[in-house]
């Protein structure tokens, strides 16, 4: 359904210079009304802010809600590297308070506008007081900061090139960069195409952070559903715990993504306030907490010495990058897939960058049937990915594309898949029965999952599995 007129204009076209203009806010997240503190550097001598709510507006995917006078600009100081674990942060003095009195909840981008003509976007989520009853989207912004590399530094990579020398820990205290990201971190690609989908199909919506996630576990009680959207990568203990009870007391659960619940981190506060610092050393043995809360170190979910996969939650197994494959339909009588399309139908080009598998070596709940069994091959190693559907005795119904691309698919024009007509339809019905379903309550007592992988051959599978839930475990050994 069309929803009210946007404002046309919202995008940036002059980001200008490196550091022309940039900011960033001192909560991830805030309650409507609640104020926050932007932190502005620019070599301009003013600058606007320009505050748009961003979904599924007429014509437009932003509308304009607030807009400041003009601001004194001025270069703050430069960037500072704190060691030993190579944390960039931006040491600003706040330059303006905005108010959000009035603002709907929902997915904010502030828009810097230099008088030199520099641009950049500034993110920020204002959070549900209360999600009874919604569909809770969740914006990645853990995986958002683990790839910024604003200052010379992220979690991959150093201004030296040597992934010996990158961060151990990130902070919020910081712009994200310019290139790739238009300081707006992955929300562009990876998560705006689904909340423009959900908000014109009308859908009750409530809007978090996985920062929220992890510090509130009372954020979804009541709700419909979970929904992450195209990478949420890292994710902390409490993380886990929080959406795993949700989904044990019959929320259902969608994971759009391809690389969900790998990285291991955990939070510390900064000077600004809580759960600003994100920590992931990717080694056990060099983690300091190894020695003192080794549940907490920071390796990978799946590694030893406590390995707990992500499987248990997710239902898939992340398996490898990069990959470019076409999405194979495997059971044309799931009811997500009935009358969309047939078993052996191609959607071409939606398997990427990174993609998942049902993998039964691993802790996994049965039943689960997959969806899509699309053949591939990723570093010369053959495999399958799948798109997976599992359900629990609480009703919970746990949906996970196993694909980077399906929310690309959502748009028409996608690159993915060469703008396929009817890979766009396929995906955007296919969506949107999920999503209409999950709004009802917990699907999986309608919808029960039936197990089909001894069918497709899937290795250890048997006929008839004894219905399971593996334990989460996260903060167990």
């Amino acid at each position: 359904m069309p929803g009210p007129a946007g404002t046309p204009g919202w995008q940036l076209t002059h980001p200008g210079p490196e550091h022309a203009i940039e900011g960033y806010t001192d909560h991830t997240s805030v309650l409507p009304g609640r104020q926050v503190r932007l932190f502005v550097s620019t070599t301009a001598a003013h600058y606007t802010v320009t505050a748009y709510r961003m979904g599924g507006y007429r014509d437009s995917d932003a509308l304009r809600v607030w807009q400041s006078p003009p601001q004194q600009g001025h270069v703050q100081a430069a960037p500072v590297v704190q060691h030993p674990t190579n944390t960039v942060v931006a040491p600003w003095q706040p330059s303006l308070t905005v108010p959000t009195d009035g603002w709907a909840p929902g997915d904010y981008l502030f828009r810097l506008d230099g008088d030199d003509n520099a641009q950049q976007f500034v993110p920020l989520t204002v959070r549900s007081p209360d999600n009874h009853g919604k569909i809770v989207i969740v914006n990645a912004v853990t995986t958002w900061q683990a790839y910024n590399q604003w200052g010379g530094y992220s979690l991959y990579n150093s201004p030296s090139g040597s992934k010996a020398d990158r961060s151990r820990a990130v902070s919020f205290d910081r712009p994200y960069q310019a290139r790739d990201m238009q300081g707006a971190g992955d929300f562009l690609y990876f998560e705006l195409p689904l909340l423009r989908f959900a908000e014109q199909a009308g859908l009750p919506l409530g809007y978090a952070t996985d920062v929220d996630l992890h510090a509130d576990p009372h954020l979804a009680d009541g709700a419909a559903a979970i929904v992450t959207l195209g990478h949420d990568e890292y994710w902390s203990t409490a993380m886990r715990q929080h959406v795993t009870a949700a989904r044990d007391h019959g929320v259902n659960l969608a994971f759009f993504g391809g690389n969900e619940i790998y990285r291991h981190i955990r939070f510390q506060p900064t000077a600004l306030g809580p759960d600003r610092l994100e920590v992931d050393y990717k080694s056990f043995d060099e983690d300091p907490d190894h020695l003192t809360n080794p549940l907490e170190a920071t390796t990978e979910w799946r590694s030893p010495p406590f390995p707990r996969p992500e499987s248990v939650l997710l239902g898939d197994f992340y398996q490898c990058n990069p990959v470019h494959a076409d999405l194979r339909a495997a059971d044309e009588t799931n009811w997500l897939l009935s009358g969309i399309v047939h078993n052996g139908q191609v959607l071409p080009g939606l398997v990427g960058n990174e993609y998942e598998q049902v993998d039964l070596a691993v802790p996994t709940p049965r039943p689960i049937e997959i969806l899509f069994h699309s053949p591939l091959t990723c570093e010369g190693r053959p495999g399958f990915a799948d798109t997976s559907y599992y359900t629990t005795p609480s009703g919970a119904a746990v949906f996970a594309a196993g694909t980077q691309y399906w929310i690309c698919a959502l748009e028409p024009g996608c690159a993915n898949d060469h703008d396929d007509t009817t890979a766009h339809q396929a995906i955007s019905a296919i969506t949107l029965r999920l999503l209409s379903t999950y709004a009802a309550g917990p699907a999986g007592h309608a919808h029960p999952a039936h197990d089909n992988v001894a069918a497709l051959a899937v290795s250890g599978a048997a006929a008839n599995p004894v219905p399971t839930v593996p334990p989460d475990n996260s903060a167990t050994p």
